[in-house]
């Protein structure tokens, strides 16, 4: 395939992109200052008759009308509210509280602390969707306790990393509803069709823990305080998880029964989670203001990716981008599983340089089309709309989600080196998500020659 002159601007982007994010600027300001400095570089090389874009500043002005979309968009306001959602029940203390109690429920398991992080993970999973803020609460509240019972401490690290790493997969999760929203698809559909990955992916964990500690049993150790289960232990567990379970609950349950939107949905979790820290007085104007502030910090951040992602794709697609990447994809000859293989082992590398955020702005509206029309046979039941792009965008937040966990760059790995004591080596950490990634890709393979996993739902929910 010959490259047109443009196509070498598009190539320039791209490693000039790259190359600007080891620099420390903040994405955003990078995303839009490549932008505009190609728009110009454009502009110069049309008027040197070089390159045939059509590229000028006056081209930039539909960015005004683009931004004013994505700030009107009615869907894109359930981030703020379940980031709100996932901060206050972090501070409601329900985390600590299920903590304990699935510990005392687990306490005559071998390897069941690690079970309980994993289950947690889960639940903050379907609480809060960001990887970090996953991350960081287990390692702050988990780790000490397992190092203290004298875990092998590649396994107590892994557990962690892998466990909070669920956030961007399990729903309701921010990053399927920034995929939707890039895709153009449901993201109630999206929402559905990853419930069967993610809990695939935390039943593999726990089976994995469980059989390491009837191998190794020295290394996933019984607390020494460890008692017979009661059937008030029971009990407490039950009337522990009951609260956020019955929030999350009402938060997809009025979305898969077409209840509420996304956006309403993400209301009603904020007010729940607002409602669970009033019940356990952990609420007061500070809380209110802390979460608040955070809030605001984190969907401000993401918005503001949002803006320098569309002056990048603006200019990109103005170059020809969506053409190269389109003609290079359908020119490998191969065929559309393989096609697709391809796409997520590109994904997975720039996983190691890029947040799924940014990933998802610039990548999956190039993609998207070319996906849309490959022959894969995805069954819908003729019920989902695009059940190719569902079944597509849930491959790459799996691919995503082991990317943040492979060594050497995983962002997870450094989340939880952050928190860690200073004798934890990142090495230890390596070792540790060794076998989770593994694991991931189990999930991965199920995923991709399983697609019902993904459609099955979504086609009962909407089913007559």
């Amino acid at each position: 395939m010959g490259l047109e002159p443009e196509n070498y601007l598009v190539i320039a982007m791209f490693f000039t992109f790259i190359a600007l994010l080891f620099t420390g600027f903040p994405v955003a300001w990078v995303l839009a200052g490549v932008g505009i400095g190609f728009a110009g570089i454009a502009s110069f090389t049309d008027s040197m008759d070089w390159t045939v874009t059509g590229l000028d500043y006056n081209t930039l002005g539909l960015l005004t009308g683009r931004i004013f979309g994505i700030m009107d968009n009615w869907v894109l306001v359930a981030l703020p509210m379940f980031i709100f959602m996932g901060l206050m029940l972090d501070k409601s203390g329900v985390a600590e509280r299920m903590m304990h109690s699935i510990q005392r429920l687990f306490g005559n398991v071998k390897g069941g602390l690690a079970i309980t992080v994993t289950l947690i993970g889960i639940i903050l999973a379907a609480s809060t969707g960001i990887i970090g803020a996953s991350v960081v609460l287990l390692g702050v509240m988990s780790l000490p306790a397992m190092l203290k019972q004298n875990y092998h401490k590649p396994l107590a690290l892994g557990t962690i990393a892998a466990s909070g790493c669920l956030g961007i997969l399990i729903p309701p999760s921010i990053m399927l509803v920034i995929m939707g929203d890039q895709l153009g698809i449901s993201v109630g559909d999206l929402f559905m069709g990853a419930v069967f990955p993610g809990l695939i992916l935390g039943v593999l964990y726990i089976g994995y823990i469980y059989i390491y500690g009837r191998i190794y049993p020295d290394d996933a150790p019984l607390s020494a305080d460890h008692k017979e289960i009661l059937l008030g232990d029971v009990l407490r567990v039950m009337l522990d998880i009951l609260p956020p379970a019955l929030l999350i609950l009402s938060v997809l349950g009025s979305i898969f029964m077409g209840i509420a939107t996304v956006t309403e949905a993400s209301g009603i979790g904020a007010v729940g989670a607002t409602l669970l820290a009033v019940a356990y007085k952990r609420f007061d104007w500070q809380v209110l203001k802390e979460v608040t502030v955070n809030t605001m910090n984190t969907s401000a951040y993401i918005f503001a990716i949002f803006v320098g992602a569309t002056v990048f794709a603006l200019v990109l697609r103005e170059c020809g981008g969506d053409e190269l990447i389109e003609s290079a994809l359908t020119g490998l000859g191969v065929g559309p599983y393989t096609l697709i293989l391809i796409v997520l082992a590109f994904i997975f590398i720039l996983g190691f340089f890029l947040d799924w955020i940014e990933i998802s702005l610039i990548m999956l509206p190039l993609l998207g089309p070319v996906i849309g029309g490959l022959d894969l046979n995805v069954e819908g039941y003729g019920v989902v709309d695009n059940p190719n792009l569902v079944w597509f965008a849930l491959l790459v937040a799996v691919t995503l989600q082991t990317s943040f966990l492979t060594p050497p760059v995983g962002f997870a790995l450094f989340y939880l080196k952050g928190v860690c004591p200073p004798e934890v080596k990142l090495t230890e950490i390596y070792r540790g998500v060794i076998p989770f990634i593994f694991l991931q890709l189990i999930g991965l393979a199920l995923v991709f020659f399983f697609p019902a996993l993904v459609t099955w739902l979504p086609s009962v929910a909407y089913g007559n």
